[in-house]
């Protein structure tokens, strides 16, 4: 038996990985990647020369059993996503669920992660903080699992594409424009943005924008005191 290690990498800022992931990654006989060509990069950067294998969310069940064939042979492994931590919202979680099913030890190299690093800056308090990772990209689906959220009451950290971003403001919005939320935009690069308000001044200040680039992380405050009223019956665009 051997091990599979799952190393989080920097979601920008390279001054954020880890003298274990590195160390890791020198240790390892093979390096799997979600995209061997960023992590490609990443290695370069440091130095480090590895065999690398490709596993990315549309092979990960295929690629997985070859890793695992690797691991079979003794060869040590380290898996990295794009950025941030495998498995969160990035492939990974598969491989190492079928890598310990297999009998190998599976390892966690803890590091970057933007669903940590908006929740260390939001002031979530309360005990209860859910991670949705992206919505359904359906309108109907999004703004009704959005409700379902809200209504519950506790705090969620969601994440978004600059391309719809905006909508899902404009959902949380429409849904309860009073609720605090926290935005948090290109967290740790070097145009890093966090925004603080009420949906609906949040949702006023990105709607006013000629354009919206980056990757975004929502932190959406918890309120049990507010009632959420039950969806319309209108059916909603599934479009």
């Amino acid at each position: 038996m051997s091990e599979l290690y799952i190393v989080a990498t920097p979601i920008g800022n390279l001054g954020d990985i880890t003298f274990r992931a590195l160390e890791t990654f020198k240790s390892a006989d093979v390096i799997a990647a979600e995209d061997t060509r960023h992590t490609l990069q990443l290695l370069n950067h440091f130095e480090i020369r590895k065999p690398l294998i490709s596993c990315r969310s549309h092979n990960e069940q295929l690629a997985s059993e070859k890793i695992i064939q690797l691991l079979d042979e003794g060869k040590r492994v380290a898996y990295a996503s794009d950025a941030g931590t495998p498995g969160i919202s990035d492939p990974g979680a598969v491989l190492a669920g079928n890598a310990r099913k297999a009998g190998h030890t599976v390892i966690p190299v803890p590091g970057p992660c933007a669903f940590a690093a908006l929740a260390s800056v939001a002031g979530a308090g309360g005990k209860t903080l859910v991670f949705e990772g992206f919505l359904s990209p359906k309108p109907g689906r999004r703004k009704s699992r959005l409700r379902e959220l809200l209504a519950a009451g506790d705090a969620v950290i969601l994440y978004e594409s600059p391309y719809r971003i905006v909508k899902l403001l404009s959902d949380i919005a429409d849904i309860d424009g009073g609720r605090r939320i926290v935005v948090g935009r290109e967290l740790t690069k070097l145009h890093e943005e966090i925004t603080e308000g009420t949906a609906q001044a949040v949702l006023a200040d990105y709607g006013s924008r000629d354009k919206v680039m980056g990757e975004f992380a929502v932190f959406i405050s918890g309120n049990k005191k507010v009632k959420i009223p039950a969806e319309s019956s209108d059916n909603e665009s599934e479009a």
